[in-house]
């Protein structure tokens, strides 16, 4: 039998319609190897292989018929342990929540289900999805696909690890801060953050509902887009045809996402820039230090509903949470509703100024991550350590977050090390067709 795990999740979809996969054998296969893998605890927390049949089951018969729902009808993806799922667990990574059983899907896996995705289990994450290094003692800390004993970056840990080890044809998580992009570069895959509002948040368990977003990780940025397309119900772009980069203006942001980079970072970064022009695109330097003051700012602005949304549950089991996580939450007791609501005001003030310094580009540039995945054990040992190292994993992706745009981190071919491209809000489509150029140059 043809190995399918390492294939695109568009090309399973392909074959699918073709007739030359059967999504019985395919979400088989897929079961088999989360089954066989010695790391599987690490990546995922439950795995659902009865509703994974039954639904595989249903998209044969439709397949035969030729009633497929839409182009991934039939294949098989993981969710984020923050998704929930009727009748089966979902804990968010911490055991605050464990035993918590939700009666229904959340939204977006309603919509997935009725397009024909199949559900193979919820994967590991970071606990409350308050951290972007994926380490996570209280349940497991997933593995990096370029060190096992690194982590995977977080808070979509386990869902980059699910498609990088090859456990899953493509995998949805959540960004916040960067859960979905820093475990995407980490794992050399693709990581899209959605726009705050574009993708519903009902059933999906909070970490700050303003920021929270929902998005794909996947293996190519067709998948991303066809991955996009059925957590909204709809078919997705087509992306058949890849324009070139001639003629397409980017700017390379230098204020802050450029300061302090890791050698294999800054390396792989310039090279991607270096390709990119090679296919005709140009790229110019961009300053816009008013972002300095949100960056400031991003304390009091994610702590402050984070600590409003987990006080009450935290403060009653302080013991059942890694400290560093809990002290991240606890943060956010020392700012007061002024201080929040003046930081909100501010950042409103500074995405026009954004909006206005970036209108003449078709995408914004920067690293994905400024470093490379730590190592577990030394993050575990040094407190200090933890705490600086995950304050720099976010730092880049933030911006995307707090200018509130739609943002991809693609793989540049150096292990772990990604390029972000940002967008417009609303803009994931001409983001995705840029993205597409971009990968294509980039190859």
């Amino acid at each position: 039998m043809t190995n399918w795990t390492r294939t695109t999740a568009a090309e399973l979809g392909r074959g699918i319609a073709r007739g030359e996969i059967d999504p019985v054998a395919l979400t088989t296969q897929f079961l088999d190897a989360i089954a066989a893998h010695p790391m599987r605890d690490r990546i995922y927390a439950r795995v659902m292989p009865d509703r994974a049949l039954s639904e595989a089951r249903a998209a044969s018969v439709r397949a035969v018929a030729g009633q497929r729902l839409s182009a991934l009808d039939g294949v098989p993806v993981s969710w984020k342990d923050l998704f929930d799922t009727a009748g089966v667990a979902t804990e968010s990574g911490t055991a605050l929540l464990k035993g918590r059983v939700p009666s229904t899907d959340a939204e977006v896996l309603r919509v997935a289900t009725a397009m024909g995705l199949v559900c193979l289990g919820k994967t590991h994450m970071s606990e409350l999805a308050f951290s972007g290094l994926g380490l996570n003692p209280v349940t497991a800390s997933p593995p990096c696909v370029n060190d096992a004993d690194a982590v995977a970056g977080g808070s979509s840990s386990g869902a980059a690890a699910s498609v990088a080890f090859g456990l899953a044809a493509a995998a949805i998580g959540s960004d916040t801060g960067g859960s979905v992009r820093i475990p995407a570069a980490w794992n050399d895959l693709v990581g899209l953050k959605t726009t705050s509002g574009r993708l519903s948040l009902k059933g999906v368990v909070p970490l700050a509902a303003r920021f929270d977003t929902v998005g794909p990780l996947t293996r190519t940025v067709e998948d991303a887009a066809l991955m996009l397309g059925a957590l909204e119900g709809q078919g997705g772009l087509d992306c058949r045809a890849v324009p070139d980069l001639k003629g397409r203006r980017f700017a390379a942001l230098q204020t802050i996402v450029v300061d302090d980079l890791r050698d294999a970072p800054r390396a792989a970064y310039l090279s991607a820039l270096e390709r990119m022009q090679a296919a005709g695109a140009i790229i110019e330097p961009l300053e816009v230090p008013e972002i300095r003051g949100p960056m400031g700012d991003a304390g009091v602005l994610y702590t402050t509903e984070a600590w409003g949304t987990w006080r009450e549950l935290i403060e009653a089991h302080p013991d059942a949470m890694f400290a560093p996580i809990r002290e991240r939450f606890a943060a956010g007791a020392q700012f007061s509703g002024a201080d929040y609501v003046a930081a909100w005001q501010r950042l409103d003030q500074v995405r026009m100024v954004w909006a206005s310094a970036v209108a003449g580009y078709d995408a914004v540039l920067c690293p994905s991550a400024p470093n490379l995945p730590p190592k577990a054990d030394k993050l575990m040992e040094q407190g200090e350590y933890y705490v600086t190292e995950n304050l720099m994993t976010l730092r880049n992706t933030r911006v995307g977050n707090l200018m509130g745009l739609a943002a991809i981190t693609l793989p540049t071919g150096v292990p772990s090390c990604g390029i972000q491209v940002m967008g417009q809000p609303m803009g994931e489509d001409a983001l995705l067709r840029l993205a597409l150029s971009v990968e294509a140059a980039l190859a």
